[in-house]
């Protein structure tokens, strides 16, 4: 792998379906073993943005930088895993099958697995903690088991990125806790970038946030601390949700002129 530092790089993208512009030159720099959590509503274009970084829509104006590569060629470093819920439980297919899928080449649906594949997928279900379902057919599965197989599918092409649309979605609680486990111990090795209705996790998983709503306003590390809370709000607000203090709390968003 090459030793740039910044795993996605966007300069002044816009990009939109017809005449419908969706993303609104929008500028992030990710770097490397980041956790990106990115909210927003319904139809401000985050599920859009994965697809640019995918290269499945194509951008009008800016650019877009993979590992230092454009889309088509730096997709290859990325894993994909889409919302929940689409899997017919009555279809049969196995475990190891699912995740089998990340392995396939080109489109060529026909190529069989070499020895390589084969400890890609062994791994990434045993990275999943689903090894030991592999024969099981996936409507078997709970909600967060069938996730899980999702993100094995995605770690099986050993990818450096990680890109989550709604993972958790129509995940009830404990099983979506389990997911947020499975991803900081990822993210050990893997940058992630994580689009995602659940505040609570977004809040407290993730490294940076990003709020996206045609336009993108990217929030860093920074989170309060103790004393500053203290200066902010002369009282422990939180405590009892979040221990000491609270995860974050964002600033206004401004635009090119300072104007909130």
């Amino acid at each position: 792998m090459n030793d740039i530092t910044e795993a996605i790089v966007l300069k002044d993208v816009t990009a939109g379906y017809g005449s419908d512009v969706v993303l609104d030159r929008v500028n992030l720099v990710v770097p490397r073993g980041d956790f990106l959590g990115i909210i927003g509503p319904n139809g401000g274009g985050k599920t859009t943005l994965l697809n640019v970084l995918l290269g499945l829509v194509p951008v009008r104006s800016g650019s877009v930088s993979i590992l230092g590569e454009p889309p088509a060629g730096g997709r290859r470093h990325i894993g994909y895993v889409p919302q929940s819920g689409g899997h017919d439980p009555k279809f049969p297919v196995t475990v190891w099958e699912v995740a089998s899928m990340g392995c396939i080449h080109g489109g060529n649906l026909l190529r069989k697995p070499t020895t390589d594949d084969r400890e890609a997928i062994a791994d990434s279900l045993e990275k999943t903690g689903m090894l030991d379902q592999r024969d099981r057919p996936m409507g078997e599965l709970s909600m967060g088991q069938r996730q899980r197989v999702l993100f094995a599918r995605a770690l099986a092409v050993r990818p450096s990125i990680l890109l989550l649309d709604e993972p958790t979605a129509s995940m009830d609680p404990g099983a979506a806790l389990s997911v947020y486990e499975l991803l900081q111990k990822l993210n050990d090795t893997v940058t992630i970038i994580m689009t995602s209705h659940d505040l609570t996790a977004v809040f407290s998983e993730v490294k940076t946030i990003a709020c996206l709503n045609r336009t993108l306003h990217y929030h860093g590390r920074e989170k309060l601390s103790a004393e500053s809370i203290g200066r902010t709000y002369q009282c422990p607000v939180d405590i009892i949700t979040h221990g000491d203090v609270p995860h974050r709390v964002l600033p206004l968003h401004r635009n090119a002129g300072g104007d909130a």
